[in-house]
């Protein structure tokens, strides 16, 4: 695991950078963009009671990957080696989940959240389990939206030039379809997944 967390700290590093080469020194209110994730998340999963709702896990998923890039954001932020960090987000993912109803747990994390205007780790941790979201699609899943964030920065994301859709469809159901199908080791994922991105992409462009 803390491995992996390395790994994935590594390119949360470079994407940020990707964004604004001192992105440390810029401020960004991280934990707004988590707890808003929050919002979206429970979206998904369905709170309605005045209509018929099914928990969209796959979306479900996607958000919570979303949290975890901010989360290491913070975690990276907040100063020391990766090997340091990986050390501590390891030991706090290490959590059983405390209650069984994940509405409430996300509620909980996001207050959490506001509260402390941190990451809560272990809160983090009890979603992932109540979502039963495993570490190893936590990585995978990471990785391939951390591509997708390349790309669309690569694309003109920031210039605001670049279209999320692509032939109608988001070009996160393009991803997921990818992925799906993706039969690579992991040191190969990357590079192989930025790849049938891009020729997807160029059909359209």
């Amino acid at each position: 695991m803390k491995e992996a967390i390395i790994s994935m700290l590594e390119l949360q590093d470079a994407m940020n950078s990707k964004v604004h080469p001192q992105w440390r020194a810029q401020g960004n209110a991280w934990y707004r963009a988590i707890w808003v994730e929050c919002a979206e998340l429970l979206d998904h999963y369905g709170w309605k009671w005045w209509k018929a709702q099914q928990p969209d896990m796959e979306q479900v998923e996607l958000e919570l990957i979303d949290i975890w890039h901010f989360g290491m954001s913070i975690a990276l932020e907040a100063g020391g080696s990766y090997e340091h960090i990986a050390e501590d987000l390891a030991e706090r993912l290490h959590q059983r989940a405390q209650q069984d109803d994940f509405r409430e747990a996300i509620e909980r994390f996001a207050e959490t959240t506001l509260n402390t205007k941190g990451f809560d780790v272990a809160g983090f941790a009890e979603l992932l389990s109540l979502a039963d979201v495993s570490f190893d699609t936590l990585f995978r899943s990471y990785v391939a939206k951390n591509v997708l964030n390349i790309f669309r920065q690569d694309h003109g994301y920031k210039e605001g030039t670049y279209s999320k859709l692509w032939n109608g469809r988001e070009d996160n159901e393009h991803l997921m379809e990818i992925m799906a199908s993706l039969e690579v080791t992991e040191s190969g994922m990357k590079d192989e997944l930025y790849s049938q991105l891009k020729r997807r992409y160029d059909t359209i462009a």
